[in-house]
């Protein structure tokens, strides 16, 4: 791994809120959830993590400051304190990186006179510290060096907070927008998708609880309340209309609610009970098709019903000799 302050984007003298924001900044772009398809962004998402458990624990931060580890937090001297017949090992985290050579004290000992700039110890240590096999690794030798842990797993993103929404059925039905209060005692304004629902999932990025993978989802689940009169089929919304028998005789205008609000209802003369009529667009949103920048809507379909007066007795007076000659019951063979 590379050194953890550039893996994180940050300088040496990064305090640990400046490091712990990095990292929560990196994951959230990096985190394999969010990468199903870049096998890429998950080994830099393990990258990131290393280094930030590195940086993270005081301790190993500071002996990796002072050359001691390096960013797997493996020792850079594993030969400290063994002595060595006059020969001393120096080594340190520098611009070369963790290198370190015997020098010769004198004409006792390893390599009789050999100084620093005749040994190169760079592949034992690639091979003592995970870099490589060393030259004398056996072919089923571990191709992980000594003392080098599996990486650890990715850090846990906040849990969801989920939220119940209830929506009136007008406002369902026109995509009326929402406000609902968080869990934070923010309250927001929530738009509703088209086609929505009782059972509709939204999901509110980043409004769950807070964690060190990043910070979970706020997910509202709606409820769409009934309604007294409205009743929704597919994108149209259905509603019985009584209408008086002067108003289906003489025919006329009446008003008629929408879920918009009340409109005007043309009733043509000798109309019928059980006419339907249609409003077209005054029904539900639908999924997947908009008018403009707006949602499409279906129709609401209104069907006729012929009320009788309470008291028929000035009807019946006013129908007194007449006889209706129609057969309305012909089709049915009566």
């Amino acid at each position: 791994m590379a050194d953890p302050y550039r893996t994180l984007g940050v300088e040496r003298t990064a305090s640990e809120k400046e490091i712990k924001s990095a990292y929560r900044k990196l994951a959230k772009e990096l985190h394999p959830d969010r990468n199903k398809d870049n096998p890429q962004a998950a080994e830099k998402f393990s990258d990131v993590t290393k280094a930030y458990d590195l940086l993270s624990d005081k301790d190993k931060r500071a002996r990796f400051d002072r050359g001691e580890i390096d960013a797997e937090g493996n020792p850079l001297n594993p030969f400290a304190g063994m002595g060595g017949g006059g020969r001393g090992y120096r080594g340190g985290y520098g611009a070369a990186g963790p290198r370190g050579a015997y020098r010769d004290q004198g004409p006792a000992g390893m390599g009789g006179g050999m100084g620093a700039e005749d040994l190169d110890l760079s592949d034992l240590f690639e091979g003592l510290f995970g870099g490589g096999r060393s030259r004398s690794a056996g072919a089923g030798a571990s191709p992980r060096g000594f003392g080098q842990r599996p990486p650890p797993p990715p850090p846990r993103r906040g849990a969801d907070i989920h939220y119940r929404l209830a929506v009136p059925f007008t406002d369902a039905a026109s995509g009326r927008d929402q406000r609902i209060t968080l869990a934070d005692g923010k309250a927001i304004s929530l738009k509703l998708p088209a086609g929505v629902e009782t059972g509709t999932q939204m999901r509110l990025k980043g409004k769950g609880h807070s964690g060190p993978g990043g910070d979970g989802d706020g997910i509202v689940t709606v409820e769409v309340g009934p309604h007294p009169f409205f009743r929704r089929e597919g994108d149209n919304i259905r509603m019985d209309l009584p209408i008086t028998l002067g108003e289906a005789v003489r025919g006329g205008k009446v008003k008629c609610p929408t879920v918009d609000g009340p409109v005007m209802l043309t009733i043509q003369q000798g109309t019928h009970g059980g006419t339907v009529m249609r409003l077209k667009g005054k029904g539900w949103t639908k999924k997947g098709e908009k008018v403009g920048s707006e949602p499409a809507r279906g129709d609401q379909l209104v069907t006729l019903e012929i009320q009788l007066p309470e008291d028929l007795s000035e009807l019946e007076k006013r129908l007194d000799g007449w006889a209706d000659t129609s057969r309305p019951r012909e089709k049915f063979g009566l």
